[in-house]
C-alpha cells in the first residue's frame, strides 16, 4: 500500500476535557479541504511507542466521515496521555529494575516510516515543553491548548474551559439553594491549583457570597464579616466558593515546621499503623476542608463542605467549546499547510494567532489584578477574603 505523501498525526498528549472529539472534526475536514490525510495516534504517544498495545500498528486512519460520526460528548476517539513523556519512559531493564529511558529519536524514527509529516497534539500546560523539545529534535509540531481550569498561558481561552464552567455553575446553583433552604453555609471547592479563573468566573454566575483564589490569600474573618452581614439582612444561608489552590494569609507567611514528617514519609514508614499506613496523593477537598472549619468555628454556624472535583469535567460541550475545538483544528492544519509549526494556536479575540512555543511554557494563565471579573465580583458585594 502507497503511503500518501501529505500526511498529518493528531493526538492528545494532556488529560480529559469534554468535547475533544471537536478538535478532531475540526482538523480531519480542514485536512480533507487542503489535500492532507489524516491519522490518530491513541494515548498520545504511546501508540508509536508500543505499537503492540494497540491495533494497526499504533495509527489508526481518520476521515471525515468517521469523525462527522463522533457524538461531541463521546469519549474521545484517541484517549489521552496525561503522564505520557517520550524523553522519561519507564522500561524494565536487565536487571529486572525500573528505569526511564529516553524514547524520542525512535519516536521521531517511527513517524519517519509512516511517513508523518507533522503532528496537531491537543495539549495542556504541562505537555506544551515536551512538544517543544521534539520539535526541536525536528518534528514539526502545532499545538491545541486545552484545560479545564484556562490556566495556559498565551491564549485567552483554552478548550475545554467554557464547558467545564458551565458544568461548575450548574452544580454551584444547587449547593446555593440548598444552603439556603437548609440555613447552612456550603463551601465549594472546585478546580484551580495555580489559578482562579474557574472559582472567579463560576462564583460570580452562580451569586456566591465570597470566592477564594490563589492569587489573593484570603482573611478567614472578612469572609466571616460578609456572611454576617447576609445574615442581618434576613438572608440565610451562604455559598462560599473556594478555588483548591487558595490559600489563606496566615498560611502564606507561615514557615514549615520540620519537626513534623510529610505524610507521604510518615505512611512509607515501616513503623507506620493506622490512617499512616495506607496514603493516596489527595489534594482535592483540602481547601474545601480548612474554610469550612474555619467558618464553622468562627460563625457557630452549620457548613459542610463539598468537592466538585473532576466530576465538572464532564458532559456534553457547549457551543462555545464546539466552536472553538472546530475552530483551533482547523487552523492547526491551516499552520502545517502553511509550515508554520513549532506554534501553538490561540484565540485573541476576535482572532485565533499562532504563537511559538517558547511563549508557552513555564507560565501559568492567572488572574491578574486589574480583571474585570475581579471587578466584577467587588461590584456586586461578593467578598474575595482581602
Amino acid at each position: 500500500m502507497t503511503i500518501p505523501d501529505k500526511r498529518i498525526a493528531v493526538n492528545n498528549v494532556g488529560g480529559y476535557v469534554p468535547g475533544l472529539n471537536s478538535v478532531l472534526l475540526g482538523v480531519t475536514r480542514a485536512a480533507a479541504h487542503l489535500g492532507w490525510e489524516v491519522v490518530g495516534i491513541p494515548d498520545g504517544f504511546d501508540g508509536l511507542l508500543f505499537p503492540k498495545r494497540h491495533p494497526r500498528g499504533g495509527t489508526t486512519t481518520l476521515s471525515t466521515e468517521i469523525t462527522e460520526r463522533l457524538s461531541a460528548s463521546d469519549s474521545p476517539l484517541l484517549g489521552t496521555a496525561a503522564h505520557t513523556d517520550p524523553f522519561r519512559v519507564r522500561t524494565i531493564n536487565e536487571h529486572n529494575l525500573v528505569e526511564e529511558i529516553d524514547r524520542s529519536d525512535g519516536l521521531l524514527e517511527a513517524m519517519k516510516r509512516q511517513n508523518i509529516m507533522a503532528v496537531v497534539s491537543v495539549a495542556g500546560i504541562n505537555s506544551l515543553s515536551q512538544l517543544l523539545r521534539l520539535h526541536r529534535k525536528g518534528l514539526p509540531v502545532v499545538c491545541v491548548p486545552a484545560s479545564a481550569e484556562n490556566d495556559v498561558a498565551a491564549s485567552q481561552l483554552s478548550f475545554g474551559f467554557n464547558t467545564t464552567l458551565s458544568c461548575a455553575v450548574e452544580m454551584l446553583e444547587r449547593a446555593r439553594q440548598a444552603a439556603q433552604s437548609s440555613r447552612k453555609i456550603g463551601v465549594v471547592e472546585v478546580l484551580g491549583q495555580h489559578t482562579g479563573w474557574l472559582a472567579l468566573q463560576a462564583g460570580i454566575a452562580a451569586c456566591a457570597d465570597a470566592v477564594l483564589i490563589p492569587e489573593i490569600p484570603y482573611d478567614i474573618r472578612k469572609v466571616v464579616q460578609a456572611l454576617r452581614v447576609r445574615e442581618n439582612s434576613g438572608r440565610h444561608g451562604g455559598l462560599v466558593v473556594v478555588a483548591e489552590g487558595a490559600g489563606s494569609v496566615t498560611a502564606a507567611s507561615a514557615t514549615p515546621d520540620s519537626s513534623k514528617a510529610h505524610p507521604l514519609k510518615a505512611s512509607l514508614a515501616p513503623l507506620a499503623t493506622g490512617g499512616e499506613s495506607t496514603h493516596a496523593i489527595e489534594h482535592s477537598g483540602s481547601a474545601a476542608k480548612t474554610v469550612a472549619g474555619e467558618l464553622q468555628r468562627l460563625t457557630g454556624e452549620e457548613t459542610y463542605p463539598l468537592v466538585l472535583g473532576q466530576l465538572i469535567k464532564s458532559g456534553t460541550p457547549t457551543a462555545v467549546d464546539r466552536q472553538l475545538g472546530l475552530g483551533y483544528g482547523a487552523a492547526a492544519v491551516r499552520a502545517v499547510d502553511e509550515g508554520c509549526t513549532g506554534v501553538m494556536v490561540a484565540f485573541e479575540p476576535p482572532q485565533i494567532m499562532f504563537v511559538p512555543l517558547p511563549e508557552t511554557i513555564n507560565k501559568i494563565r492567572t488572574v491578574p489584578s486589574n480583571s474585570l471579573f475581579l471587578q466584577t465580583a467587588r461590584s456586586l458585594g461578593i467578598c474575595l477574603g482581602e
